[in-house]
């Protein structure tokens, strides 16, 4: 049955399908398959070509026409023998006779009909006694013809294909004289009957249709197990795939897949590295980022490199992320820039673009600012004060060192000769929002304000040089006193903001000044969070130093008539570097390769990338470049630019950012309390020649007693004001450190609960 209807479905035949919604239109056979008992059908719909693949069961359902067309017999009257015995008349008879047939017609009928049922299986007697019904009735329709014998036996002769097939199917049936015979099945043709099919042929061609059917299984069925064999297949590629890759990548390196993936992602992009030869562009606020090699802490560990440098001035970062069913996956974040530079880069390359620029402009009366910004470890010492080898430090190959030689270079040129400029140099470190003197023995320093509200640091120490060795001497021993402690990326790592001045002064005024600024390595307040007081006091006034550092740079790019520069100690000192016309800044952020070192390049990156949107000439252009190289990265809209540190991701939650809020102020309280302790302890320190005094007077033979009692009465009225002072002072300290350590663990236990 099945190929007898293949046989009619035929490539480029139109049929009507019926679509899940109900819709039935035509479409085109593209292709028949056998094996599956189905056609491959197209249509198109709008500018666009579908398809789908059908059953022969449901084709044969909607166009009934192609059964019709696959039962129906060859052209009878061709085929027939001339009937001699039927008149004429009976032959164009064309109406159905409502006499009864004979006796005899009935009883032969009777006959037929009772050898087909003893010949049909028992077990379908249902689907003949269905079947018959519908036959009955269609009987009426096709009509009796009071033909004699030899017309039904001259019908038989010129059966159809189908009727051969069904006789050969039965049994043969005995006869009263007990021979064998086969059923005969008249067939009669009609001009008004399209098929012309008796009882018994009907109800066996239903029966074959049936258990054609009953072999079909549901679409459903069908289509689960073409979803298993799909699956099947694409875990047996992924298995291949896997062990081909095993193959070609060391899978004995932590997050190898990872690495497989950032390597296949390299392979396809165009790199162009920033080199010597590029010229340098002139920027009030430049922005860029400089990329150094995995260390030996983490070759030892086998960690993978996520960053990407593929331009001179775009970065990408392979953030490595899993889904929900744990599949493995990169998401890979671009960041635009105005100078990218990777781990081949040398510190005299980065300071062609970045800090060589703003050494001309401190000729031209103006303040130049250059920090180096990052992670703990990423490079920044390195970056500024020059290449490590083991413990030791060569000064000359850092940005310290390429400007100081730029200043000399320049002072000695015709142009700038004539001003008799003479060049001075400061060091000093800020820890703990308290300043140090890297060139007097880390002398304490005071900041303070004058008259004109200019700032000044009170006891600085400037030393006078003539060359550029000189300022080597001392960048080594101020070095040598930087305040470094441990932390879990560097066992030797700088806890405070070094900044190394190279003034300029034309006689006693200041005509210049260079600010090179190494900050401390910024870290995130959940990694200090159970630490003791004083790593939690050194990271908290890391972080306000740097926020309040960008929010200068802000006011600098934006032009506003206002600068936060009292927010921290390190924008204090940097104020005239913020101010007027002639003030330029350049920040290298430093970024560390590492796979455990995701999040923190991605905090340095957004940090970066918010002074950077601050620039003037880039607030709008880069911006909507950046937009746009994250949407095709993802597909998604990730507004980059608008991103701030950790904290400020913090801020969204409001409990956490009271008890944030809180902790700043028990600091800033702190603080305070802690300069007015000191300053009433140095008063009473002070006072102490006046009681040396008062002893030595004693010791001559015709002292005044009287006086002396006066002297006495009045230094312990004296001393005890200070003293009650002083009391009150440290009282008021140790419930201000109280304070800090309760909003301490209120801001770890909220943070603990997020996670």
């Amino acid at each position: 049955m099945e190929r007898l209807v293949a046989s009619r479905l035929v490539t480029g035949l139109v049929v009507k399908i019926m679509r899940s919604n109900g819709v039935i239109h035509n479409a085109s056979i593209t292709s028949v398959n056998m094996d599956r008992s189905s056609v491959n059908v197209e249509w198109k719909e709008g500018d666009a070509n579908k398809g789908k693949e059908i059953s022969f069961a449901d084709v044969i359902s909607v166009n009934p026409e192609l059964l019709d067309a696959v039962l129906a017999p060859p052209n009878v009257k061709e085929n027939m023998p001339p009937q001699r015995n039927v008149p004429s008349q009976n032959q164009k008879r064309k109406t159905i006779s409502k006499i009864p047939a004979p006796k005899e017609v009935l009883r032969e009928r009777s006959t037929r009909m009772t050898a087909i049922h003893e010949a049909l299986p028992s077990e379908n007697e249902m689907e003949v006694e269905s079947t018959v019904l519908p036959v009955q009735q269609n009987s009426i329709q096709v009509g009796r013809s009071r033909s004699t014998k030899a017309s039904v036996a001259g019908e038989l002769r010129s059966q159809p294909r189908i009727s051969e097939i069904v006789e050969e199917s039965l049994p043969p049936v005995r006869n009263n004289q007990g021979k064998k015979k086969k059923i005969p099945f008249p067939v009669r043709n009609y001009a008004s009957c399209k098929i012309v099919l008796y009882k018994p042929q009907l109800i066996l061609l239903f029966i074959c249709f049936y258990n054609f059917l009953a072999r079909r299984k549901s679409n459903i069925v069908k289509e689960m197990e073409k979803m298993k064999n799909k699956r099947e297949e694409q875990r047996a590629q992924n298995s291949e795939l896997r062990i081909k890759r095993a193959q070609d990548y060391d899978t004995s390196i932590p997050n190898w897949e990872f690495g497989k993936m950032i390597k296949d992602f390299r392979a396809t992009m165009d790199c162009h590295r920033i080199s010597m030869a590029d010229p340098a562009e002139e920027h009030r606020i430049c922005v860029c980022v400089r990329k150094r090699p995995l260390n030996k802490q983490e070759l030892s560990k086998k960690e993978i490199d996520i960053i990407s440098v593929p331009s001179k001035n775009i970065v990408l970062v392979h953030e490595p992320k899993l889904k929900v069913d744990l599949t493995k996956y990169l998401e890979n974040q671009p960041f635009r820039f105005d100078y990218s530079f990777d781990e081949t880069a040398t510190n005299e390359v980065v300071y062609r673009f970045t800090a060589r620029p703003l050494v001309q402009s401190i000729f031209e009366g103006g303040k130049a600012t250059c920090f180096a910004y990052g992670q703990t470890g990423s490079g920044k010492t390195h970056t500024m004060g020059g290449d490590f080898s083991g413990k030791s430090q060569n000064v000359s190959k850092g940005v310290y060192a390429f400007a100081s030689r730029d200043v000399f270079l320049l002072l000695d040129q015709p142009r700038y000769k004539h001003l008799d400029l003479d060049v001075f140099v400061t060091f000093f470190e800020i820890y703990n929002g308290k300043v140090f003197d890297l060139l007097n023995k880390k002398a304490k320093l005071r900041v303070l304000e004058d008259a004109k509200q200019e700032v000044q640091v009170v006891g600085l120490l400037e030393r006078q040089v003539t060359s550029a060795d000189d300022v080597f001497k001392m960048i080594e021993v101020g070095s040598a006193c930087r305040t470094s402690g441990q932390t879990f990326a560097n066992s030797s790592s700088s806890r405070s903001h070094a900044c190394l001045q190279i003034i300029l002064r034309r006689g006693s005024k200041l005509h210049g000044k260079f600010s090179l600024v190494d900050l401390a390595g910024n870290e995130r307040g959940a990694d200090t969070a159970s630490a003791d007081r004083i790593t939690r006091m050194e990271g908290a006034e890391i972080n306000r130093s740097l926020l309040a550092l960008k929010e200068c740079i802000r006011a600098l790019g934006q032009n506003k008539s206002h600068t936060p520069f009292r927010e921290s100690k390190l924008t204090q000192i940097l104020r005239d570097s913020f101010i007027g016309e002639n003030s330029r800044t350049c920040m290298i952020a430093m970024l560390s390769p590492g796979f455990n070192s995701c999040e923190y390049t991605l905090n340095t990156l957004r940090y970066a990338d918010r002074v950077k949107e601050l620039s003037p000439q880039n607030a709008e252009t880069n911006d909507d470049n950046l937009q746009m190289e994250t949407e095709d990265s993802d597909g998604s809209h990730a507004s980059i630019g608008g991103l701030q540190l950790q904290d400020d991701f913090l801020l969204k939650d409001e409990e956490l950012s009271t008890h944030i809020n809180s902790f700043q102020d028990a600091l800033n309280r702190v603080g305070e309390l802690e300069e007015k302790a000191v300053e009433e302890l140095r008063e009473l320190v002070q006072r102490e020649p006046e009681w040396t005094n008062l002893l030595q007077t004693t010791e001559q033979p015709d002292y005044d007693l009287e006086n002396f009692v006066i002297q006495a009465e009045y230094l312990i009225q004296e001393r005890s004001k200070v003293l009650i002072s002083l009391g009150d002072s440290i009282n008021s300290l140790r419930l201000a450190l109280q304070v800090e350590e309760q909003a301490s663990k209120q801001i770890s236990k909220k943070r603990r609960f997020n996670k």
